[in-house]
């Protein structure tokens, strides 16, 4: 397993415009199905070992959450053809094990990824209800083997400060995980 870290984009970033199909219903949504609300975009997939370590955890988060007015986007970029467990079949498949209660979508072009500048999965993105970036981090410190409990610690400080309108903290560490699965020649240009 090789980390990769989170590129870090600038805190004040706007969010990028995305369209991207929903395989659970089939819908197709879009930056605009969540204005005026604030938005956690992560980039994910299936059959990471990093995401399948925190996912359990993540979702009962995730879900809480959106019954407390924040909007989450879960978005798979990686290369089906190279990695057919990320396949759409595979993402419903997970969506519905997982109880998601919210939207997973497939970005078959990889080109909402390269727009966020998203490095690894899972790879976190916290905007305000202006659609600015807030935090880019870390869920915790926990990894895979390394026994730090799976708690959300970082990531549930940002959400709860920015809900309650207090100070999101300064100290944002990069979230590592698995590398995006690219496509051969889609490799974006900030590695």
């Amino acid at each position: 397993m090789s980390e990769t870290p989170s590129t870090m984009l600038e805190i004040g970033s706007q969010a990028q415009d995305f369209s991207l199909p929903e395989p659970a219903s089939g819908k197709q949504l879009s930056l605009d199905d969540f204005k005026g609300k604030p938005l956690l975009v992560v980039f994910s997939c299936n059959h990471c070992p990093y995401v399948l370590h925190i996912l359990g955890s993540f979702t009962e988060f995730a879900n809480q959450a959106l019954t407390r007015g924040l909007a989450v986007v879960m978005i798979s970029s990686n290369d089906v053809a190279g990695y057919p467990a990320d396949s759409p079949e595979k993402m419903i498949e997970l969506a519905q094990r997982q109880g998601f209660e919210f939207p997973y979508l497939y970005d078959e072009s990889q080109q909402v990824a390269s727009a966020y500048r998203a490095a690894c999965t899972p790879d976190f993105f916290l905007f305000d209800s202006s659609h600015r970036l807030v935090y880019r981090g870390q869920y915790d410190g926990s990894r895979p083997g390394n026994n730090v409990a799976v708690s959300g610690s970082d990531l549930r400080s940002a959400v709860d400060a920015l809900l309650s309108g207090g100070e999101i903290p300064a100290d944002q560490i990069p979230s590592v995980g698995c590398n995006i699965k690219w496509r051969a020649g889609n490799e974006p240009d900030y590695f």
